[in-house]
């Protein structure tokens, strides 16, 4: 605009006011059905459990024939006693009479002296010879992992003693501990090592580590290698030594396949009956285990006694198996690695903890508004 001296002045100032736009919501969905999805995923489910039960149906099947039948059998033989004259009526019984439970009283009385002998036999096989395995085992598996020349023959040398059946190593370690065997000559004493009663034990001992190790050292082996090698690069990097890296990186990693591999052995052990009777000989009290036990009481007719150490055997190593499983982590039916997936996550180990997944982010972004906010 032009005022009367001619001059222009500046056009007068506009005051704007922002009004703020709606916020613009996304359209609202329909509401899914209730009713629809849990139906579905139902019917899902039902259906991948008839089709799980219908594969697993034989097998259980086949459990039910060889374990449960027979367990129930040996229970009720166990309450029977052997047949013959009956003292109260004078008579001769054809079948076995009903006697309760006297085959687990006479256990715990005098004479049960006989079962407290093999088990004793028992548990001491089963714990030194599965101790010493299992030291050799692991031993077998380091040595068989290294990449050395002849790496192939040493692990073929060291599996043949695992492959020579039990009956065939007995014989041969007869020989050598015969009083004229390699195993005097060694010594250059004369023992009699089946004759003895702590020699028999030592005798039975090494030739059930020399046979069984090679056992341990293979599924140990199995988990030595699937251990990656830039985790032993790290370390070193670190200055970790040899034993750190081997106590720190080696077992923990391995202690899934090396606990597996001692709980089978140590039930192999607790079942230990070919070997010191092929070895030593029966009714040896020296070796008796409780598998022996079983088989001398059914040999001579007193299937009700046999039976009794039968099922207290089969709750021995039960508890044994529950002890593994529930005190070291054995993990055979592989459930224990998906909760153990569900717990911890894999960005804990990969990030360093950081979100990855979607809902992750915006919960950390969230928290974060919360902290400026305060702040």
């Amino acid at each position: 605009m032009c005022s009367r001296g001619g001059s222009l002045e500046p056009p007068p100032t506009l005051h704007t006011r922002l009004v703020p736009l709606p916020a613009i919501m996304p359209p609202e969905r329909p509401p899914m059905s209730s009713t629809t999805a849990p139906r579905k995923r139902s019917a899902r489910a039902r259906s991948q459990e008839r089709l799980a039960l219908l594969l697993i149906a034989p097998t259980l099947l086949v459990l039910t024939i060889v374990i449960v039948v027979p367990v129930f059998q040996s229970l009720y033989q166990s309450l029977h006693g052997q047949p013959g004259l009956d003292p109260q009526t004078g008579f001769v019984n054809d079948t076995e009479p009903f006697v309760g439970l006297r085959n687990y009283a006479d256990i715990f009385t005098g004479g049960g002296a006989r079962f407290w002998n093999a088990f004793l036999n028992t548990t001491l096989f089963g714990v030194v010879t599965v101790l010493l395995e299992t030291a050799l085992g692991v031993i077998m598996a380091l040595i068989m992992h290294k990449a050395m020349a002849g790496r192939g023959v040493v692990r073929a040398a060291i599996l043949v003693p695992w492959a020579i059946p039990t009956a065939v190593s007995a014989i041969l370690w007869g020989w050598i501990f015969n009083q004229n065997g390699v195993a005097n000559a060694i010594l250059g004493q004369h023992i009699m090592w089946a004759s003895g009663d702590w020699s028999a034990k030592w005798s039975i001992i090494i030739a059930d580590v020399w046979k069984t190790a090679p056992y341990i050292g293979l599924l140990t082996l199995a988990g030595l290698q699937v251990i990656p090698e830039e985790v032993y690069e790290a370390a070193k990097m670190d200055g970790a030594g040899v034993w750190k890296r081997f106590t720190s990186i080696t077992l923990p990693l391995v202690k899934p396949a090396l606990v597996v591999a001692v709980l089978f052995r140590t039930l192999d052990a607790l079942r230990m009956f070919d070997l010191p009777y092929i070895l030593v000989g029966p009714r040896k009290n020296s070796v008796e285990t409780l598998s022996m036990l079983v088989q001398d009481e059914a040999s001579n007719l007193r299937y009700g006694a046999a039976a009794a150490y039968a099922l207290l055997l089969f709750l021995y190593v039960f508890i044994i198996v529950f002890a593994f499983i529930k005190i070291l982590g054995a993990d055979i039916t592989g459930s224990g690695r998906q909760e153990r997936h569900h717990k911890v996550k894999a960005s804990s180990f990969v990030n360093g903890g950081s979100p990855t997944t979607r809902r992750e982010r915006k919960a950390a972004g969230r928290r974060a508004d919360g902290k400026g906010v305060s702040a």
